[in-house]
């Protein structure tokens, strides 16, 4: 018989199996961030905390941040409920992954993340198939960047979390890391940005987390939305869900071998016009760019998203900015191919107005809020 507080929306007995697969796939992965000499304490595993010591010899200082996923859950569930393939293994990527790439901008390496999930229903808990795909994904990804999963939050709140049709259940999801950089010398700042700075890219797996709004206002505007095929043969539903990239392995490999790093920058939020972020009146001139990912080409040349949007709302195939003079420019090249990665030098920082000059197409972009 349920409980009043089951009856309300919150049955712990449905959600507690969830919990318990998470808890289970938390400790294989505890001893990831030793690489680093970062030790979780496995006894307080079941604690309402992450335990952990640094056991190196280095100098070192912690990075934290936090983020959240957004709306890109909200097509998974859509085709979830339209093909029977959660996608959820990839969401458990980005949702870490949101929060990774931008601790690296630090030069600090992840080594402690904590999940929350939020839920409209306790009964989005009880899917077997999700939380397994979810799990799976949590573990390889900490296993890629090194970091542990010692600790998270479940939550069911009915009257807070309400998707949009025709999503029936839906969880946000988001997470915080903890990063260290050792030796403390390792951390960047973004202020040694300065003209003559060339501005490295590397590519983009595709969508990553930006610009899904759009992404999925346009999509059901389609007769098939997200089954709608692409020129590539995948439906707008697989290509949207195309896992992001971790790029911790690049900015590692490129501190390991003394690259002179002066900025780093996550390829999210205001897409190409995010190039611009530092305050001080620097022009970005972009003089050469990469292959679009198919569904950023798919939204501007057949639902006909002006370029300009486009450029201010997807990251347009790069992932992850790299600023650095340009002696360091042929090495960090070499290093970012040898370490799995397509590196481009796209342009230049120059004294001027605050903006981005995109001259492959002409185009001028204004800051992050312009």
């Amino acid at each position: 018989m349920k409980s009043e507080y089951a009856k309300a929306g919150v049955d712990y007995n449905i959600m507690e199996p969830f919990k318990m697969a998470m808890i289970e796939a938390g400790k294989k992965t505890l001893h990831f961030p030793e690489k680093r000499n970062v030790f979780v304490v496995k006894e307080a595993i079941h604690a309402h905390g992450a335990v952990f010591e640094y056991r190196g010899a280095l100098p070192h200082i912690w990075c934290k941040t936090q983020e959240d996923l957004g709306n890109k859950n909200w097509i998974a569930e859509w085709m979830y409920q339209n093909t029977g393939k959660t996608y959820y293994d990839s969401i458990a990527i980005d949702t870490a992954l949101i929060v990774v790439n931008d601790v690296i901008a630090q030069g600090a390496m992840p080594v402690v993340f904590t999940d929350q999930l939020e839920a409209s229903d306790s009964s989005w808990y009880g899917d077997e198939k999700r939380a397994k795909d979810l799990a799976t994904g949590f573990l390889k990804i900490c296993e890629e960047v090194g970091m542990a999963l010692p600790a998270g939050e479940s939550a069911s709140v009915k009257y807070v979390v309400n998707p949009k049709p025709p999503v029936k259940q839906i969880a946000t999801l988001s997470g915080s890391v903890t990063g260290i950089i050792a030796p403390k010398d390792h951390l960047i700042t973004g202020q040694k940005l300065q003209p003559g700075d060339h501005i490295i890219g590397a590519a983009s797996s595709g969508l990553h987390a930006n610009g899904i709004s759009l992404i999925i206002k346009k999509a059901l505007e389609l007769p098939d939305q997200f089954l709608t095929k692409l020129p590539n043969g995948k439906t707008l539903g697989e290509e949207a869900l195309i896992p992001a990239r971790a790029y911790v392995k690049l900015i590692e490999s490129l501190q390991e071998n003394d690259v002179e790093i002066h900025a780093l920058l996550p390829g999210t939020g205001d897409g190409v016009g995010k190039i611009a972020f530092d305050h001080r009146s620097y022009t970005y001139r972009i003089q050469s760019w990469v292959k679009i990912p198919p569904l950023m080409e798919y939204y501007h040349k057949e639902l006909r998203v002006g370029l300009k949007d486009c450029l201010k709302t997807f990251n347009w195939g790069i992932g992850y900015y790299i600023f650095l003079p340009a002696s360091d420019v042929e090495r960090a090249i070499n290093i970012g191919k040898t370490t799995g990665y397509e590196i481009f030098d796209l342009g230049i920082v120059e004294e001027g107005k605050r903006q981005v000059i995109f001259e492959p197409e002409n185009i001028t972009l204004g800051p992050p809020g312009e």
